[in-house]
């Protein structure tokens, strides 16, 4: 018995652990559900004259949760009397659940004091499967009402997207691992992977493309906003139309705010240029606006540009693109060729050059998949399809940021490091003639005086001997080649050398006196060592010449 009851023990906290991550994931979901009902029950409470019942907004909100995931819905109360289907997703309210599951998987896997964390399978398992419970009781409630679900949609994409944040959430509590390739891949792939630098590369591609989505979705939102008030007018008309009170205003206004980023993805297709459809007799491009467009009465719709060809204003948001790419490049290079690493560091053109080609997969990738998002049909016959259309978004996407960014980051890298070469050969050759101020400019001779023995005296006596003197030399002389008779001789009168002449740029202002000379530039004096290196000029002092020579220096006692 004292021998099994430890397994028991394990056991039982292993199934706690599992029932909590089960409890998280339901409560995850449960959390999402709430926020968005009680915003409904506050505005279907505040209108003064509704027709409708509580149990009506509780459907109504439980559809728009579900909504949030990817899943259609179907009107049943329709002016025509045919049911019309409803698949444009709010990306803004889609953001709740993505964040809620990935949260929530996440802090599964950090260990309470005294349980053990469950395996990342079990956590994943538990999350997803507690999430989805409660989605099917909200599925099931929401049957038959005014917003019914249809039900394959919430296998794709619903139960796609939740599977997908609670892995992310696995994946960032795990320390965000990029492991190696499966055991399956050949060996060869194994060891190119090994000897190169696939993580760091692999972490170069991600942010390359998250940073060309976002351009894209920031270049895509000014579009929207420069056209808003450009028709600020009919956005303000439509916008007094569909609300009549106050709480129908802020009704409207709060579905407006929820699609803000559904129509920044629009003004992306748009400045990519296959565009967006309204309706399925109409396109809208940078070209053109061609077909009988089934234009909704809505004030974000108010931003859609004037029928008939594009001009020069609709031709300039091609520049969202062109962004994109350089901000693929950029990314790329600051990786590739970081300015604190040398030549040798830096990658290869052929790596550069693949880098930048998967960031703009990547970035052609995430756009495919907003667009998907942002569209969808708003009802039947002509506004069956409404948005971007994914494939040709993301399509052109991809040429997009090749086209910039492959040539961008191997132009930028090139530049930078002939930059780098010019300021090392620079340096160099300063270096060597420290007398030459500048690279390609005339030299003059300048006299340099030579410094004679008689410095030491005008050091001891307060003079100005230079610190630069080297402390002892061949002749075993003192500081300065000399030793301390030589010191308190002083200098001779005469027996300076002739001066020497040094080039100095002939560059330098007229009646300007040339700066010291630094010690490299002083060839050594007769006598002195010419194996001069910078530890030997030291500065001088008293207590330095007292011991610059062992012989010269008092008894070890006599301190």
């Amino acid at each position: 018995m004292t021998e099994s009851s430890p397994s028991l023990s394990a056991e039982q906290d292993r199934s706690a652990v599992l029932a909590l991550a089960l409890l998280r994931g339901a409560v995850a979901a449960g959390l999402g559900l709430g926020s968005v009902t009680v915003v409904v029950l506050a505005l279907w409470i505040s209108a003064p004259a509704s027709d409708s019942s509580p149990g009506s907004a509780l459907h109504a909100a439980a559809g728009l949760w579900l909504l949030a995931h990817g899943a259609e819905l179907t009107r049943a109360h329709t002016l025509s009397g045919v049911p019309a289907p409803v698949g444009i997703v709010p990306l803004l309210l889609a953001v709740v659940p993505v964040w809620l599951v990935h949260r929530a998987a996440r802090d599964v896997l950090v260990p309470d004091e005294g349980h053990p964390a469950p395996s990342a399978r079990g956590a994943f398992g538990m999350v997803v499967g507690g999430y989805l419970l409660v989605g099917a009781v909200a599925a099931y409630y929401v049957r038959g009402g005014s917003l019914s679900v249809q039900l394959p949609s919430l296998l794709f994409p619903s139960a796609v997207v939740v599977a997908g944040s609670a892995a992310a959430g696995v994946w960032t509590a795990s320390g965000r691992p990029i492991g190696p390739p499966p055991s399956w891949a050949p060996v060869s792939l194994h060891e190119a992977l090994a000897r190169s630098r696939f993580r760091e590369r692999a972490g170069t591609v991600w942010r390359a493309a998250a940073a060309g989505v976002a351009v894209l979705l920031g270049g895509g939102a000014l579009l929207v906003a420069v056209a808003l008030v450009w028709h600020a007018h009919p956005a303000q008309r439509s916008f007094v139309q569909l609300s009549g009170d106050w709480s129908g205003r802020v009704a409207v206004l709060l579905l407006a705010l929820v699609l803000v980023p559904n129509a920044a993805v629009w003004g992306a297709a748009y400045g990519l240029g296959p565009g967006f459809a309204l309706g399925t007799a109409s396109t809208v491009t940078p070209l053109a606006f061609s077909g009988r467009p089934a234009i909704p009465g809505f004030p974000l719709l108010a931003a859609v540009p004037a029928e008939g060809p594009g001009t020069v204003l609709n031709w300039s948001a091609g520049a969202v693109p062109v962004a994109a790419g350089v901000t693929v490049a950029w990314f790329t290079v600051r990786r590739a060729a970081p300015p604190d690493a040398g030549r040798e560091d830096a990658w290869g053109p052929w790596g550069t050059a693949l880098v930048a080609a998967l960031a703009a997969v990547g970035c052609g990738a995430g756009t495919a998949v907003l667009a998907a998002a942002a569209g969808g049909p708003l009802g039947t016959r002509a506004l069956a399809e409404f948005g971007p259309v994914w494939w040709l978004t993301g399509a052109a996407a991809l040429v997009w940021t090749a086209l910039v960014g492959v040539p961008g980051a191997l132009l930028l890298r090139a530049w930078r490091l002939r930059e780098r070469d010019g300021d090392g050969e620079e340096a160099a050759y300063v270096a060597g003639d420290p007398g030459v101020a500048a690279a390609g400019k005339t030299a003059v001779p300048v006299p340099v005086p030579e410094p004679s023995s008689g410095d030491a005296s005008r050091e001891s006596g307060g003079g100005g001997r230079r610190w630069w003197r080297r402390s002892g030399g061949r002749d075993g002389g003192g500081i300065g080649g000399g030793g301390a008779g030589e010191e308190a001789a002083g200098p001779v009168p005469g027996d300076e050398p002739a001066p020497r002449r040094t080039p100095v740029a002939a560059s330098l202002p007229a009646g300007a006196a040339p700066g010291p000379v630094p010690p490299a530039a002083h060839s050594p004096a007769q006598g002195e060592d010419e194996g001069v290196a910078p530890y030997d000029f030291l500065p001088t002092g008293p207590w330095r010449e007292r011991t610059a020579r062992p012989e010269e220096a008092g008894p070890s006692g006599s301190a």
